[in-house]
Order: C-alpha cells, then structure tokens, then sequence
C-alpha cells in the first residue's frame, strides 16, 4: 500500500519537462515524507471505504435469507436434552419475536408447543426464566396466545414454581397470566 501511495504521490507532484521549476519560500512547511504519508492516509481511507461499502452490499444481499434458518436452528435446539442449549435456543427466540409475523412463523415451526414443554420439563430456575421470557414475547400476538392456550400454556404457567433467585419468573408467570385473562381465556384456578 506504501508504494502505491509512492506512485501516486509521484504523478501528482510531477512537473511537466519543459515547465522551470520556482522555489517559494512558502511551502508549508511540508516535506516529502509528510506528503507521502499524507497520500498514504487518503488512499488508505479509500480502501476502508470501499470495503466497507463491499461489505454492506454482501451483507445486504446475504443475511435476509437467514432469517429462516436461524429460526429453524433456534426451534431445533429446544429438542436438545442439554438445558444450555435450551436455554440459547429460547433466549433467540425471544429475540426474534419482534413482529407479529414472525411470533406466527415460531408458532407455527412447533416453537411455542416446544418452549411449553421444555417450561413444563425444566428442572432449574434459569430455564425456567429463559422459556417464561421467551413465552412473553410470543405473548404479544393474538393469534400466538391463542396458539399457546390450545397448547396447555396456562397449566403449565401456573404450575411453574416461584424463584427466590430470579424475580423476572415471578413477573413472566403474572405478565402471561393477564395477557389470557385480558384476551379473555378461561384460567383454571
């Protein structure tokens, strides 16, 4: 990169041959290296810039498409008998559970049936609070609590243990609850 800012630094300053060369005492100051590495600067910038622009055009082009996948991978992993993996696979969809679209897509590739059994087969509190959480965020569609109330979810909910450790299990538990009560689904007391 150094020496093609050489080179261009060189056919920038070159004078043509017939032209008498002026020394002014005003030059700036600058010498050759500070040129030089002036150019190096700029070009440098250039670089950056254009793959950074390279970048972004892949990147655009290319992560639409894993959308589906992720969220398959994310489904798939609440098969899994290891609680890590089930809690990764939940903490994603919670994330992934921006929209109404895509709360419908998760119900609809087996998600929230999953993320009701690994609620109601969960042994420790952190899996607990990850399914809970996962579960409110599918609870922000109609269509998905009514998908999650003819899975079971409100026994499940109700039976899931209080945590002293984690009191977002406690206002996962009371936040879904309310959620079927205002859409006005029977909670067995």
């Amino acid at each position: 990169m150094r020496t093609i800012a050489s080179q261009f630094t060189y056919l920038c300053r070159r004078k043509p041959g017939n032209v008498r060369s002026r020394n002014f005492s005003s030059y700036n100051g600058k010498d050759e290296r500070s040129i030089e590495e002036d150019a190096e600067r700029k070009v440098g910038w250039l670089l950056k810039l254009i793959f950074a622009g390279t970048a972004t055009a892949v990147a655009y082009q290319f992560f639409p498409y894993l959308g589906d996948n992720l969220l398959q991978q994310s489904v798939s992993l609440l098969h899994v008998k290891d609680p890590l993996f089930k809690r990764m696979g939940a903490s994603r969809l919670a994330r992934f559970a921006i929209d109404d679209e895509r709360r419908m897509k998760i119900v609809e590739m087996g998600g929230a049936q999953e993320l009701i059994n690994m609620l109601g087969a969960a042994k420790d509190d952190r899996t607990r609070k990850e399914a809970l959480k996962a579960l409110a965020a599918l609870s922000h569609s109609e269509e998905a609590v009514g998908a999650l109330h003819h899975a079971g979810a409100i026994s499940v909910v109700k039976s899931t243990p209080d945590s002293t450790e984690y009191a977002e299990i406690e206002k996962y538990k009371v936040n879904l609850l309310k959620r079927f009560q205002d859409l006005r689904y029977d909670i067995p007391s």
